[in-house]
């Protein structure tokens, strides 16, 4: 699961300058949309959009904001239609590529995200042709700093479910598999454990390593241009990328 953290939605975001906040602010209110739409917009007994709202506090999103988007998804300030939608296809290099949308307009969604596969001299795939190559986790990240006790958090996590525990200068990182992130969430601040992002994430089973600069550059285009596009929720591929200063 090495290389995971680089990509990690809540992490590499957290850096971004002021004049992207409002595209963070966009997509995440596009997650707040879905889950109302999915469960309602309360948040004690909707689990996702409970989720959405500590991920929107914890990228400084506004109060404000926040309710905005939950009204506007209940209907209270006009009508909003989202749906998620998944894409797969390959960059340069054989590097595989698996993004998550949430749009209002289907065919503009896939307009754009074919355009810039082919800029980049890239591949569109069918469904299917490249999600076999990843596991679909739960990642949780707990601040390193709020935790004194190492010890105790890994037993809460492996008591609640928690398949693996890994971390960095920063975070711990809890691994889940799909159905039990929630559990072990639950687990977690049951014991008072302050939780930074709670996601759903896909982890590639095997890395790619690409040498070459200018496949190098293309794929680093491709996903710049994808996680540009306010249409675009997360992006994930295989590659082993040098990690280039903004990431750390």
């Amino acid at each position: 699961m090495s290389g995971h953290s680089k990509w990690s939605n809540i992490k590499h975001k957290k850096g971004k300058a002021d004049a992207e906040k409002a595209k963070i602010f966009t997509k995440i209110g596009r997650e707040i949309a879905l889950a109302v739409k999915e469960g309602g917009a309360d948040i004690d007994s909707n689990s996702r959009l409970k989720d959405v709202v500590a991920k929107a506090k914890a990228n400084n999103m506004p109060n404000d904001n926040i309710t905005r988007s939950i009204k506007k998804a209940s209907g209270e300030l006009g009508n909003v239609n989202y749906e998620e939608i998944t894409y797969e296809g390959y960059a340069p290099g054989g590097v595989a590529v698996i993004l998550d949308a949430i749009t209002d307009n289907r065919n503009r969604t896939a307009g754009d995200i074919r355009s810039y596969f082919s800029k980049c001299n890239g591949t569109l795939g069918s469904t299917g042709s490249v999600s076999y190559m990843f596991d679909r986790k739960g990642i949780i990240l707990v601040d390193k700093s709020l935790i004194k006790d190492e010890e105790s958090l890994f037993m809460i996590a492996l008591d609640a479910g928690a398949e693996d525990i890994q971390s960095d200068d920063e975070y711990y990182e809890i691994y889940t598999t799909f159905n039990d992130l929630s559990r072990v969430q639950n687990g977690l601040e049951k014991n008072n454990i302050k939780i930074e992002s709670a996601e759903v994430e896909m982890i590639p089973q095997n890395n790619v390593d690409v040498n070459d600069e200018e496949q190098l550059k293309n794929i680093n285009k491709l996903i710049d241009l994808l996680e540009d596009c306010d249409d675009v929720q997360k992006v994930w591929h295989n590659a082993n990328l040098p990690e280039s200063e903004d990431e750390e």
